[in-house]
């Protein structure tokens, strides 16, 4: 099949897709919004008042997703390389969480305080070539975990977007040496074709 027909294959089942239909409807940006909000109902990672980190945020769905479960006196910061158009009660910051000046003015706006929550939606450009893809996104994940043990609080929360694949298992592994416990998630707004999946890392131990 052309990569055409490909792209119109995928955009006839996104119009279609219930979980779009529904965004569109509770006005979230996108139906990623529905896979933190089946994840909080049931693990209750996101509580009135907390600090907490979005990592990789545009288009802004898990953003809108915390600022309504958190609250007016919570404080999230959201950082991406791309621009996200403002949501209420969110301090976002367009840049490089790995970049040391980014970092910082992160930590200013959170008043050096530690987080009680690190999500991460973060995913590479897909390459098409599966092990690339697999890799990058493994990366990105170590990343957002260094960025959690440096900053989560004694008994925090991390959310991860990964995908199954070589070095998945090195990396729940990892997990498991920070976290009491480590669940291995797959939402049911997640597409069933999709290999993503979430690591939620239970009860940050320390490092």
């Amino acid at each position: 099949m052309s990569k055409a027909n490909n792209s119109k294959n995928w955009i006839k089942g996104h119009v279609k897709d219930p979980f779009v239909i529904q965004a569109q409807k509770d006005g979230y940006r996108s139906r990623a919004a529905y896979k933190l909000i089946e994840i909080d109902n049931k693990y209750k990672i996101i509580k009135p008042g907390i600090a907490a980190a979005d990592l990789g945020a545009a288009p802004g769905g898990w953003s809108q997703v915390l600022s309504k479960r958190i609250g007016l006196n919570g404080k999230v910061v959201a950082i991406d390389l791309l621009e996200v158009s403002p949501i209420n009660g969110i301090d976002f910051i367009q840049g490089d969480f790995e970049q040391e000046e980014v970092l910082k003015e992160m930590m200013d706006k959170l008043k050096n305080k530690p987080l009680d929550l690190v999500i991460s939606d973060m995913a590479p450009n897909i390459s098409g070539i599966k092990m690339v893809d697999q890799q990058r996104a493994i990366n990105l994940n170590e990343l957002a975990l260094d960025f959690a043990k440096k900053h989560l609080k004694q008994n925090g929360f991390f959310l991860v977007k990964t995908f199954v694949g070589a070095d998945f298992e090195e990396y729940v592994k990892d997990l498991r040496s920070y976290f009491k416990k480590v669940f291995k998630i797959k939402p049911d707004s997640s597409r069933s074709r999709s290999s993503e999946i979430f690591l939620l890392g239970h009860e940050f131990c320390g490092t």
